[in-house]
C-alpha cells in the first residue's frame, strides 16, 4: 500500500499543492445528465421507467413505495439495528431542535420596525443513494431537521435494486421520520423528477442529498434555475491534526473510516512535531494492518494513494494549513485537551469538528446528534453544513408610521438622488406632500 505523500513545512506553492483535491472532471458527465433531465421534463414517468430498466436492471410497476413494501421492511430490520437507528434519532432530533429559530423584531428608529419571520420551505425533496452503501443515516439527517422546520412534504428518492426493492433500513427510516412519500428512482433522473415534477412525483422548492457524479452533476444543472440545492457536492475528506503523542491507531482508523467511502475521498494529516520519523512509521504500519481485514481496502488504497501528511512545528502553523484546506470533518486528536482546545479556537473554516480522541468521524457520521451533510471540495470557507435552518426561510418585514417615514425621508430622497433613480424619490416624497 503506498505511503502517505509527505510535505514538511508546506506554505506558497507546496501548500496550494498540498490542500489540493482529486481532480473532478464532470465534462463527459455532464451532456449524459443534461440528456436524462430533458427526457424526464418532456417524458415525465414514461422516461423514469425507461430508465429504471436502462441504469437498475429492472422493470418496475409502480414508482411509489407500497404500505405493504413498508410492512416488510419493518420486519426485515433486525432488533439492534432498530435500537441504533432509534438512539441516533434522538440524539438527532434534540440537537436540531436546538436549532430553532423564531425571529426577530427591533425597532431601529422611533416609528420604524423591522422583523423577520421563519418560514419553513414547503416541499423539499431527499436524495438518498442505495448502491454500494445504502444511506439510510442520511434519512435521519435530513429528514429530522426538516420534520423540525415545519417543512409539509417531505418526499425521497432513492435508486431500487434489480428486485425492484429499497433497502429495507432505508425504509424503515423513512417511515420512522414521518417522509411523506418513498419513490424508487435513482440517479439523475430522480433528481429531474424532484425539480421538474412527473405525472406521480411532484416538484420539490428545494433538494438535498449525496449522489454519485451523476447525481451532482444533476443537483448542479437543475439548481441553474430551477430547484433550489443543499450545497454543492464532491468526494468525502477527512483531515486530523495530531501530534507525536496522539495514537497512532486511532489516527489510522479515522483516515481509513473516511478512505473506504470511495477511491476519490480524501485522508489528510497535519502533524505537529520535531521529530516524526518514528510516529509517521508506527501511522503506516497501522494503515496498513487495519487495511488488510477491510472488505473495502481496493476503495481504500486507491484513496490514500492520493492522501497526505503535512509536518509542522507550531499549533499555529497546523491551524493555518487547516483553515486553508477546510476540510469536509476535521478531528483534532492531539493527546493534550490544552492544545485541542486551542486549535478549536483558531479553525475558521471545517464542516465539522471533532475534538479530542474519543471523538471518531463515525461518530458524527451516525449518531452524536451533528449532522453528516457537510461542504466538501473547500466549499467549508464559506458555507456550513445542513441544519435546521436549512430547510426554512427568513422573510423579513417592515412597517414605518407616518412620522417614522418623516424621519428616514430626507436619507432615502439623497442616495436615490445620487443613484439617479428619481422614482425611488417620488415613492417616498409623494406620500409626504404638503407636510
Amino acid at each position: 500500500m503506498a505511503c502517505l505523500q509527505r510535505f514538511d513545512d508546506p506554505k506558497g506553492k507546496e501548500l496550494d499543492l498540498f490542500c489540493t483535491r482529486n481532480p473532478i472532471d464532470s465534462s463527459s458527465v455532464a451532456p449524459q445528465v443534461a440528456k436524462i433531465l430533458a427526457a424526464v421534463e418532456a417524458e415525465g414517468d414514461a422516461a423514469l421507467y425507461a430508465y429504471s430498466k436502462r441504469f437498475d436492471g429492472v422493470v418496475l410497476s409502480s414508482l411509489a413505495v407500497s404500505l405493504e413494501e413498508f410492512e416488510e421492511a419493518r420486519e426485515a430490520v433486525g432488533p439492534e439495528l432498530k435500537e441504533a437507528i432509534h438512539l441516533a434519532k434522538t440524539n438527532i432530533r434534540a440537537f436540531h431542535e436546538a436549532q430553532r429559530s423564531s425571529g426577530e423584531e427591533v425597532e431601529v428608529m422611533e416609528g420604524v420596525t423591522l422583523k423577520r419571520k421563519v418560514v419553513p420551505i414547503r416541499r423539499v425533496g431527499l436524495y438518498i443513494p442505495g448502491g454500494t452503501a445504502p444511506l439510510f443515516s442520511t434519512v435521519l439527517m435530513l429528514a429530522l431537521p426538516a420534520k423540525i422546520a415545519g417543512c409539509r412534504e417531505i418526499v425521497l428518492c432513492t435508486p431500487p435494486n434489480r428486485e425492484g426493492k429499497v433497502h429495507p433500513a432505508i425504509l424503515y427510516a423513512a417511515e420512522l421520520c414521518s417522509v411523506d412519500a418513498v419513490y424508487k428512482v435513482g440517479g439523475a433522473q430522480a433528481i429531474g423528477a424532484l425539480a421538474y415534477g412527473t405525472e406521480t412525483i411532484g416538484r420539490v422548492d428545494k433538494i438535498f442529498g449525496p449522489g454519485n457524479r451523476f447525481v451532482t452533476e444533476a443537483k448542479t444543472q437543475v439548481a441553474q434555475g430551477t430547484c433550489a440545492i443543499d450545497m454543492p457536492a464532491g468526494p468525502s475528506e477527512v483531515m486530523v491534526v495530531a501530534t507525536t503523542r496522539s495514537n497512532s491507531a486511532f489516527v489510522a482508523s479515522d483516515l481509513l473510516s473516511q478512505a473506504e467511502h470511495g477511491p476519490d475521498s480524501q485522508a489528510m494529516v497535519v502533524l505537529i512535531g520535531s521529530d516524526p520519523d518514528r510516529w509517521i512509521e508506527e501511522l503506516e504500519e497501522q494503515l496498513e494492518r487495519q487495511c488488510s481485514v477491510l472488505k473495502r481496502s481496493g476503495y481504500v488504497k486507491q484513496s490514500l494513494e492520493a492522501s497526505r501528511i503535512a509536518v509542522v512545528q507550531e499549533v499555529e502553523e497546523a491551524a493555518f494549513i487547516a483553515n486553508a484546506y477546510a476540510a469536509e470533518h476535521l478531528i483534532i486528536n492531539t493527546g493534550d485537551r490544552v492544545l485541542d482546545d486551542s486549535l478549536v479556537d483558531l479553525i475558521e473554516s471545517a464542516g465539522s469538528i471533532f475534538v479530542g480522541p474519543y471523538s471518531p468521524e463515525s461518530a458524527g457520521d451516525y449518531a452524536s446528534g451533528t449532522n453528516h451533510t457537510l461542504p466538501t471540495g473547500g466549499w467549508a470557507r464559506s458555507m456550513s453544513g445542513v441544519s435546521t435552518d436549512s430547510f426554512v426561510k427568513k422573510i423579513t418585514i417592515q412597517e414605518l408610521t407616518k412620522d417614522g417615514l418623516k424621519r428616514l425621508a430626507s436619507s432615502v430622497m439623497t442616495m436615490a438622488a445620487h443613484e439617479e433613480l428619481e422614482a425611488h424619490g417620488n415613492a417616498v416624497g409623494m406620500r409626504l406632500e404638503g407636510e
